[in-house]
């Protein structure tokens, strides 16, 4: 049975669900519901697809999270990168506003469900790791940027296309002559007062008086007001007569049933798209998910994250939507208004349900510019562009990783932005491993400490050399630790002994191996011992099982003291050396 539970996380803290914990997770539904019915519409004009495909896909995607998930406040449905990289992805196999198109959608959906699946089965949420921190930063800085520039042709009421930047700005450029004023007001007063609502309008209500709750609830309502404000001003003056675009008809129902495709020929094409798109959303909501999950003390299994959001990608797949992930400011939202377990999400899909059932109708006036200031505003929260100013300050190989992701993702789009933004991530962690920190250290006075002797006044001995390396070993290393040893160590010096302190290393491969077993070699042929220290069980279980113990010119000490105290004391003949053997044990 622990198993079992294991994979459904609803069994778990469902026993304890209480009267308490139905009111909280009702409340904060209630709140993320208002939120979604807005931005679900926004986030799939983003995708290219009709507006219901974004409340289909908050709806079985967010039940089916209730019952795999771990988090008790991600909110799970459409994202603005997602919808950007579905846009990015179908757009290069048929056009918007097909059939094709949408049946396309469902198969992205059902490809990044089984991705998401099959890696948490085999748990390799790990993978997700080699995707670091800046480069993510970019990335999502730069989709801010695009989403916020492909919207600018509704906010214009004109047609563009383009999925990199300067396409995008070059198409604007070319048909802004075609600009309805109408629309342009309508999208630009949007925009003001969602700006507005966003930063202003909590603390002017608690000028007012207004209770917080109440306060933050209609902070939270804001795009609603827009929504119904603007809606409401095109259906009484007939703009959509003067060319003002409107959503339109919108199915009245609830998601259907449908299916992906699955010929050979489109799942070639949307594979690679597919992976990326599940890898960007696993991160972006682990992240979120870890984050909220730390201020409870709680913590989330992102290997079962995986397959829940396997699960609601699929759910997407087959209810007429398209890929899902946890979003950033739904799930704040969520967790703020005080969602207590994962049901104030399937409470979220009721209210969706309900909306799609009786609401559609209402938005059929609702202007395209409305919307795309929704997603203007909303994005460009995400965009961070202060994190180039703190990799340059930090690590400059930080830096050339946020800006060269920022770069290519603006300039030749998010799919490359993304892939490359995996390979600089690697190659990041590659170049730094490659070349480990190794400090040569000495005594420091009356201790049994060893400290670097360019940062601490220590005592040294010219025969001994004690290298202190702060990296696992491994083949892309390797090399360099024999370079280092070859010019610390010259033919004909001084040195009679060297220390490896192996305090800092976890691991030790093959390639490892054969280049401890040359370092031993070629001291041994200069008349030099060859010594470690400080060797961690499993390293030296490694080094057991090579032919390095059998052959090594020297010994292997607990540790470095030990080390020092046995090289210096038997061969030195300093006075400044001698006295340290003076010093008792502890």
């Amino acid at each position: 049975m622990p198993d079992f539970r294991s994979y459904l996380p609803i069994l778990e803290w469902g026993r304890t669900y209480d009267r308490a914990a139905f009111s909280n997770d009702l409340i904060a539904a209630l709140i993320v519901t208002i939120m979604l019915v807005p931005q679900s519409l926004a986030y799939a004009l983003l995708a290219g697809l009709p507006p219901e495909a974004g409340i289909y896909a908050s709806i079985a995607p967010i039940i089916l999270y209730a019952i795999f998930g771990t988090s008790c406040a991600l909110a799970v449905g459409s994202v603005a990168v997602v919808s950007l990289l579905t846009a990015s992805a179908i757009g290069q196999v048929t056009e918007q506003g097909t059939a094709d198109y949408a049946f396309a959608a469902l198969t992205l959906a059902f490809l990044s469900g089984g991705f998401l699946l099959l890696m948490g089965v085999f748990r390799l949420g790990f993978l997700a790791n080699f995707l670091s921190h800046p480069v993510i930063a970019g990335f999502i800085t730069a989709s801010g940027i695009l989403i916020a520039t492909s919207q600018l042709k509704h906010i214009f009421g004109i047609s563009a296309s383009g999925h990199t930047l300067p396409e995008m700005l070059g198409a604007l450029l070319v048909r802004l002559d075609e600009a309805n004023g109408i629309t342009v007001i309508i999208g630009g007063l949007a925009a003001m007062f969602l700006f507005w609502v966003r930063k202003g309008l909590k603390p002017s209500l608690r000028r007012l008086g207004a209770p917080e709750a109440v306060a933050d609830i209609a902070a939270k309502a804001g795009p609603v007001a827009a929504v119904v404000a603007t809606t409401v001003a095109v259906w009484v003056f007939d703009l959509n007569a003067a060319g003002v675009r409107i959503v339109g008809d919108v199915p009245q129902s609830l998601p259907p049933f449908t299916m992906p495709g699955l010929s050979g020929d489109l799942i070639r094409v949307l594979l690679v798209p597919a992976v990326l798109i599940s890898v960007i959303g696993f991160v972006e909501s682990v992240s979120v998910a870890q984050t909220l999950a730390a201020k409870k003390q709680q913590r989330i299994d992102p290997d079962q994250e995986l397959i829940a959001l396997g699960a609601a990608n699929l759910g997407a797949a087959f209810t007429g939507g398209y890929p899902v992930t946890g979003g950033f400011s739904r799930s704040v939202v969520n967790f703020d208004a005080g969602a207590e377990t994962p049901a104030a999400g399937a409470y979220t899909a009721v209210g969706l349900a309900i909306a799609a059932m009786a609401l559609t109708p209402l938005v059929y006036y609702l202007p395209n510019a409305t919307l795309a200031a929704t997603i203007i505003v909303a994005v460009l929260s995400l965009v961070d562009l202060s994190v180039l100013k703190k990799t340059w300050i930090i690590s400059s190989a930080d830096f050339i990783a946020v800006a060269t992701t920022i770069l290519l993702t603006l300039g030749l789009g998010v799919e490359i932005g993304v892939a490359a933004g995996v390979v600089i991530s690697v190659l990041l962690h590659l170049y730094k491993t490659s070349r480990p920190h190794v400090a040569e250290v000495g005594l420091v006075p009356s201790t049994q400490h060893f400290r670097n002797i360019l940062r601490h006044q220590v005592v040294t001995d010219p025969a001994l050399v004690t290298l202190r390396i702060d990296e696992s070993l491994y083949f892309v290393n390797a090399r360099f630790l024999e370079d280092l040893l070859t010019a610390r160590v010259p033919v004909g010096g001084d040195v009679r002994n060297v220390v490896l302190m192996f305090s800092a290393v976890n691991d030790v491969d093959y390639s490892a191996l054969e280049s401890l077993e040359a370092i031993n070699q070629r001291l041994k042929s200069l008349s030099i011992g060859f010594h470690l220290s400080e060797v961690k069980g499993p390293v030296m279980d490694r080094l057991s099982k090579s032919h390095l113990l059998h052959k090594l010119n020297g010994q292997i000490y607990l540790s470095q003291f030990e080390a020092w105290t046995s090289l210096t004391c038997d061969e030195g003949d300093s006075k400044n050396i001698s006295k340290w053997c003076e010093l008792p044990p502890g």
